[in-house]
């Protein structure tokens, strides 16, 4: 049981068609208040009143392929308001007798737009002249019979057009990035003005919602939640516990591979919340079974298997339990499905599946349907405390995939002491001249270097190197620092720190921590690096 999209009044398809930028879409849509949902290009739409209009995502692939995403326009085009972006826009005018051939480079990046029709609703209050960007390998050529070309660029004619006496309307462009400087301007008045959404999904109108349908479906059974100190499971259980107050048990395993004092801090910072919860240390038999174990994925499947053992053991003594919380969000929705044909499944992430089944219970996903923007939107809805919903990501696996190697007590210590110098360090480093915007939080300025950073860390490599240290030759191990910039973790760039923070960070460790004598930067983006090293 979650949040159940079906109560809104309306909403927004997306048609996934594979592109890396699709959940951008959606994100870009839910800032502006408008409730939207993704689906696979194979889904045809409802045809409820509820649905107001549909997207049609940019894709990987070429229309042309032979295996090309093929979508049911004929159960929507025309009834509904429709936007194609890239491949959409492409894949609409193939179907309907336009044109589209390979350009003879791909055009990628930006461009100026101009828009040749100013009448057209889509760019209502968009400048004659406006950067986009690019990012195709086709081109449409010519458009279907009677299609009106809204706007163009110096190398792509049919940039945007129209379809003739219905709101259908396709863009070569991405809309949706960043770099598209009036991108959500356009979006809104589809979305807003041609789709008539009202735009009023908010926080507070997803609390008070989701906290009556909890109410109604729960009644007066008991629900169990494993707590890891991060944003999601906090903030679902403080929704839940909103809505179902002591019936609600959590229960925060201690792993034995978590940060600095973390086991400790998490549990002084829930008991000012309100929240039930459970502190189970097992971090003896989860440090003996990783024991001389290397590999990494070795390391995550033993880690996987004693929580769900230690879990277990815990919410087996809870007597009358009939509900699992997980904080599943969207992303992991989303990524679990994979896109048939086009995008292979990207990981089957721990959220979606694996507890229940060997619990006999039934599941409750409170923000299933939300972003992690949202989810922090959400937290501070609630009143939670910013040190908390701010949180960066953690790794479920914990330090363990920080460690490149096996894992032993005096390599936790290391990795934990040097871990607690980066993180305080970025906490501590007024940003407030800067300017940097909040990486929770795009809309407010971060204060300090660790709000304006997605995730951060700190690796401990498996290898020594020589050093000196007063009179003395030293033959340690190098840290490498990790942060990185990001909104969904899907792609992520490295943070340029200022030199002076690098330096004294650097020296901190050097100085402070024994069995570390050399401090190197990873500035490496994903792709085609990964976010941890492990």
């Amino acid at each position: 049981m979650y949040f159940n999209p079906n109560n809104m009044t309306e909403k927004i398809i997306i048609l996934d068609c594979g592109s890396q930028l699709t959940q951008l879409i959606g994100r870009r849509l839910r800032e502006l208040n408008v409730y939207c949902e993704i689906q696979p290009y194979s889904k045809a739409p409802a045809t409820d009143a509820s649905v107001k209009g549909v997207i049609l995502s940019g894709s990987p692939c070429s229309v042309r392929q032979e295996n090309a995403p093929k979508m049911a326009l004929e159960t929507f085009k025309g009834r509904i308001p429709v936007l194609g972006i890239c491949y959409g826009a492409q894949y609409l005018a193939q179907n309907y007798g336009g044109k589209v051939e390979g350009s003879v480079a791909r055009e990628y990046g930006r461009a100026i737009l101009e828009i040749t029709d100013t009448s057209s609703p889509l760019f209502k209050g968009v400048s004659k002249s406006s950067q986009v960007w690019m990012s195709h390998g086709d081109t449409i050529s010519s458009l279907p019979e009677g299609c009106r070309v809204l706007a163009s660029t110096s190398d792509v004619e049919n940039a945007a057009f129209r379809f003739p006496d219905e709101d259908t309307y396709g863009v070569q462009f991405h809309p949706e990035v960043f770099h598209t400087v009036e991108g959500t301007k356009i979006l809104a008045n589809f979305a807003l003005d041609i789709c008539g959404c009202r735009g009023d999904w908010t926080s507070e109108s997803f609390i008070d919602t989701s906290v009556s349908e909890m109410r109604e479906k729960i009644g007066s059974d008991k629900v169990i939640l494993g707590l890891s100190g991060g944003v999601d499971s906090t903030v679902a259980a403080v929704l839940l516990n909103r809505a179902i107050g002591h019936n609600l048990t959590c229960i925060f395993v201690n792993n034995g591979l978590l940060r600095k004092n973390e086991f400790e801090d998490v549990m002084a910072s829930y008991k000012d919340m309100g929240l039930n919860v459970i502190g189970a240390d097992a971090s003896a038999e989860f440090l003996s079974a990783l024991a001389g174990v290397s590999d990494p994925e070795t390391k995550r499947k033993i880690i996987g298997k004693l929580f769900v053992e230690t879990f277990d053991k815990y919410a087996s003594r809870i007597e009358g339990a009939r509900w699992l919380a997980q904080g599943t969000i969207y992303p992991d929705v989303i990524e679990s499905a994979g896109i048939p044909g086009v995008a292979s499944k990207i990981k089957s992430h721990h959220n979606v599946g694996g507890l229940p089944e060997k619990m006999n219970l039934k599941i409750v996903e409170p923000l299933r349907m939300l972003f992690k923007d949202e989810v922090r939107r959400v937290g501070r809805a609630l009143g939670i405390r910013e040190e908390l919903v701010g949180r960066h990501p953690f790794p479920g696996p914990s330090l363990a995939i920080r460690i490149i190697g096996d894992v032993t007590e005096e390599k936790l210590r290391v990795l934990r002491e040097a871990d607690d110098i980066f993180i305080r360090g970025l906490r501590n480093y007024d940003c407030t001249s800067l300017h940097i915007p909040s990486a929770s939080d795009p809309r407010i300025e971060a204060k300090n270097l660790y709000e304006a950073i997605w995730q951060a860390g700190v690796i401990l490599l498996p290898v020594k190197s020589v050093g000196v240290m007063g009179d003395e030759r030293t033959y340690e191990n190098p840290v490498a620092l990790r942060a990185v910039v990001s909104t969904d973790a899907m792609t992520a760039d490295w943070f340029h720190f200022p030199y002076d923070f690098l330096a004294d960070v650097s020296n901190e460790i050097i100085n402070k921590v024994r069995g570390v004598n050399r401090v190197v930067y990873d500035i490496s983006s994903k792709p085609p690096a990964t976010i941890e090293w492990e």
